[in-house]
């Protein structure tokens, strides 16, 4: 079986913040050469991107991939729409829950795996304003009672 590396190039922490993640799907992006240079350069942000379906399809908007510096005329534009890469069933379980209200598709993790850049894309549904100081104050409580035993021992 094939040693299966796995190292994140970014990350959104904002989206598990703003959202309850209800289900994860990894997706391959159609990019261009130099895109991926700069993407194993470390070179991109998905803070402020999102995805949307179209005729079927699956698309990540605002996910900004600098230009690789040796590129020339190769560079295309950093924020351009680019195509997630999907099964057939995973697209239709997308379509099938995106028609509920609430539910989007939030990009979580950009990665190389195997040589390969995956995306790490979830079904999420959002937040009230009183569910995230909940998770603030779970997340407090934690830290205090991690700091506590640390203390005790």
């Amino acid at each position: 079986m094939k040693n299966m590396s796995k190292k994140i190039i970014a990350n959104n922490k904002k989206a598990r913040y703003e959202y309850f993640i209800e289900e994860v799907f990894e997706a391959g992006i159609v990019l261009k050469g130099t895109e991926v240079k700069s993407i194993r350069r470390g070179k991109v942000s998905i803070k402020e991107s999102y995805c949307l379906l179209k005729d079927g399809e699956l698309f990540i908007f605002g996910m900004h991939i600098s230009p690789y510096e040796h590129g020339n005329r190769y560079n295309v534009d950093p924020l351009r729409t680019r195509k997630l890469l999907l099964h057939k069933k995973q697209i239709n379980k997308l379509i099938g829950a995106t028609k509920e209200k609430g539910f989007t598709i939030v990009p979580l993790k950009l990665y190389l795996k195997d040589g390969l850049v995956k995306l790490e894309i979830a079904l999420a549904k959002g937040k009230k304003i009183y569910d995230k100081r909940d998770s603030i104050a779970k997340k407090d409580a934690e830290r205090r009672i991690r700091r506590a035993v640390k203390e005790r021992y």
